[in-house]
């Protein structure tokens, strides 16, 4: 059958479906831009030649369209920007985009669409091209999927191009000289003579004129940025405590308070007695929410003492309120009726270990926090004709439309000012904080509220990684590995929260296997099944999203099949792959970590590779067995996005997602027991303490022709390639998260 199995079918009609969306949509209209936000109350000396660039007497302001949660993505768009502008670091201001469709995000359609990232058939791309010219009509503004890079990449380069052509050709109205004799440099347009006039100086003139759009992009030969080691714009302020984060927030006039919700996750509010509250020092006001309650008062301490005074009647939880029962559930989603997709169906796997499989395995992902340092805080003001909301989101359009439901407002009426986040890794997708936020608001109109989550009630109230188990079978002949046979049951995430923002997943959910049915490897006979699990406690997207727990599913079943072929594990996927560029990033981490030169007894090394958001990721971990427990001592990682912006924050992003994957693989859980979390804070769900952090060795390869994003794909071949090097060191095989569940760590 087909390496994509039972794809083809659906294969076809999406095919048909986007050949008849462009003919629906009309080829003018996804070619005709969105109109310029910026343009709106521009003063007549300023000009603003695209939604991503203003320039005034003042200064040169950029625009950031996606939110930085930590990750550096405002210095990158900056950083190419300013590449083609011809403007340093120091010279411009960087400003949060206002929630509009000019900044729709196409870079989502890749992973919205069936097709295997190394697939560039037609029937992919005209797909590819549907989906994007469907979110560029949409105006769907999004942070996320790792989906930054690829979607600034050419856009804003071209933003700073068009930028430089016009003040060029301001520079050329005002001085009589011809464009084609101007320069640019260091923000100003020279002259032949040298002369320079500054930007600045240029932007009334500017203002006047219709944009020039007939640019070319520079040779990468002549990158001044793009490529070169950068200190990101917000290094020096996080460094000395002087970034302002959401939670940091002072609006006049505010007044503060905390919140507590059901802990069985949307669950009621039967009722509550606040009068020991209403009694206490600094309280001033108990205000009744929908399914919990606010308390506002002089500090956000006394709120939080406040609300443990108060007796709340919890309603029950409309999910199994014990953690077996979660898991009772998932592993009955492994039936005919639950079956969402089988997205490989390469030879006939069922057949190959039907009779004597030599591998029968079953493996366990827990539910895991998001957790960012930095809880979960809005402020909302809500007047008769406007409503105002300070926070950090990665969905600032949906911010929009959801403030408005609640409010009675239109959506143009609520404005929203997207703040730098002190992290997320999917938190910030969820919109609780907001909506808790604005229901307060809603009853003191026209007072900015400012709305506290204490840690435990973030914990309490967050949407974690779906659950999930995976069954396989796996066959070998000849020391070689010929078949495996992989199903995998998780509730799905994505429909869970596309759920909460009223948008329907039509189809398969790709999530649920994703960096496993798109794994870069030939095996003969190789099937990947997904089923869906009904859902239970609420779900979201978590850093990697279904590759987070496909990735460790695939990979360590493979080692196991490679073992009982009696294979090395490094040479025998290297003659599996069948994808160029995944081989040379497992070549290069095979040299990096020098594999397969000898270790002491005790010692051993794991591999993993994982292809998630068209990033194919190799990682070699090795590891000591002491006597108090496993030390991991090195972990060997290569990557390849096509085209790495900044080598230090690329270095950076793949150090701080092996962590986030080590650590969570280790320590990490959430389990439920009364409906509600029973972990409450950092010393209840560990990451990675700084004692077993082990060294971290990097090297980014630029082989593949599409650029990529490397926020998450460094993330899924962690845990499975530290329990592959586990198990070379002791001979224990871990199938299950957290690990600690089964070996201790130092």
């Amino acid at each position: 059958m087909s390496r994509l199995g039972t794809m083809t079918r659906r294969g076809l009609m999406i095919g048909a479906a986007a050949i008849a969306g462009g003919v629906a949509f009309g080829t003018y209209r996804v070619m005709t831009p969105h109109a310029n936000p910026l343009a709106k109350g521009l003063a007549p000396d300023a000009a603003s030649f695209n939604p991503f660039v203003r320039v005034t007497p003042q200064g040169i302001t950029l625009i950031a369209q996606h939110v930085d949660v930590g990750q550096g993505v405002a210095s990158m768009q900056a950083a190419l920007i300013a590449e083609e502008m011809d403007i340093a670091f120091g010279q411009f201001a960087i400003e949060q985009a206002r929630p509009d469709p000019a900044y729709y995000n196409t870079a989502m359609a890749d992973e919205a669409v069936p097709f295997m990232s190394t697939d560039t058939g037609r029937m992919a791309e005209t797909t590819r091209g549907a989906m994007g010219a469907m979110i560029k009509l949409m105006g769907t503004q999004v942070t996320g999927g790792s989906t930054s890079v690829p979607d600034s990449f050419d856009k804003l380069r071209r933003a700073g191009a068009v930028a430089r052509e016009t003040l060029k050709a301001a520079a050329a109205v005002e001085t009589g000289v011809a464009v084609d004799e101007l320069r640019t440099s260091q923000a100003a347009v020279i002259l032949p003579d040298d002369t320079e006039i500054a930007y600045t100086a240029l932007a009334a003139t500017a203002a006047t004129l219709a944009p020039v759009t007939d640019v070319a992009l520079r040779d990468a030969n002549a990158w001044q940025l793009i490529g070169k080691p950068m200190q990101r714009l917000d290094i020096v302020a996080k460094s000395t405590g002087q970034q302002t984060y959401g939670i940091d927030l002072k609006i006049d006039g505010m007044v503060l308070g905390a919140v507590r919700c059901n802990p069985r996750k949307g669950g009621a509010l039967n009722g509550f007695d606040a009068s020991a509250a209403e009694a206490m020092r600094g309280v001033q006001q108990i205000v009744p929410l929908a399914n919990g309650v606010a308390v506002i008062a002089e500090n956000t301490w006394y709120a939080l003492q406040a609300l443990e005074a108060i007796d709340y009647d919890w309603g029950p939880a409309p999910y199994p309120a014990e953690q077996d029962d979660h898991w009772a559930a998932v592993a009955q989603a492994f039936a005919p009726d639950a079956l969402d997709r089988v997205w490989r169906d390469d030879g006939d796997a069922s057949s190959a270990v039907t009779d004597t499989p030599d591998v029968t395995v079953e493996y366990r992902a827990p539910y895991v926090a998001h957790q960012p340092l930095e809880p979960l805080s809005a402020v909302v003001r809500v007047t008769e004709t406007q409503a105002d909301v300070w926070a950090s989101h990665q969905m600032p359009r949906f911010v929009q439309q959801s403030v408005a439901k609640q409010t009675g407002l239109a959506a143009d009426q609520v404005v929203f000012h997207n703040q730098f986040a002190g992290g997320s890794f999917g938190h910030r997708l969820e919109f609780d904080n907001i909506d808790r936020a604005t229901e307060v608001a809603m009853q003191l109109k026209g007072t900015p509220v400012k709305l506290m989550f204490s840690r435990e009630e973030d914990f309490a109230q967050d949407y974690p990684r779906q659950i999930g188990m995976a069954r396989a079978k796996g066959a070998v002949q000849d020391g070689q590995v010929t078949a495996l046979d992989l199903e995998i049951a998780t509730p799905s995430a994505v429909r869970s929260q596309m759920g909460r923002v009223g948008l329907p997943v039509p189809g398969p959910d790709t999530q649920i296997a994703a960096g496993v049915w798109n794994a870069p490897y030939a095996i003969p006979h190789f099937r990947v099944a997904a089923y869906a699990a009904p859902e239970l406690a609420p779900t979201s997207s978590w850093r990697s999203v279904g590759a987070s727990t496909a990735g460790f599913f695939g990979e360590s079943a493979l080692d196991e099949v490679i073992h009982a072929a009696g294979a090395d594990p490094m040479a025998e996927r290297l003659r599996l792959v069948d994808d160029p560029v995944a081989k040379a990033v497992l070549e290069a981490v095979a040299e990096m970590s020098n594999w397969g030169s000898a270790l002491p007894a005790g010692r051993g090394r794991g591999v993993a590779l994982v292809n998630s958001f068209g990033v194919p990721v190799a990682e070699v971990i090795e590891v000591t067995q002491t006597a108090e427990g496993i030390r991991i001592d090195h972990v060997y990682v290569a990557a390849d996005v096509g085209r790495i912006v900044d080598p230090v924050n690329f270095e950076n992003q793949v150090q701080g997602g092996v962590i986030w994957g080590l650590g969570h693989a280790i320590n990490s859980e959430i389990t439920f027991s009364d409906g509600q979390v029973e972990q409450s804070n950092y010393y209840d769900a560990e990451g990675m303490r700084l004692y077993q952090t082990p060294e971290i060795h990097v090297r980014g390869l630029e082989n593949a022709e599409k650029i990529r994003g490397i926020g998450e794909p460094p993330v899924p071949p962690a845990a499975p390639a530290l329990a592959n090097a586990i198990f070379a060191a002791t001979g224990q095989r871990i199938r299950e998260m957290p690990f600690n569940r089964h070996i201790d760590f130092v």
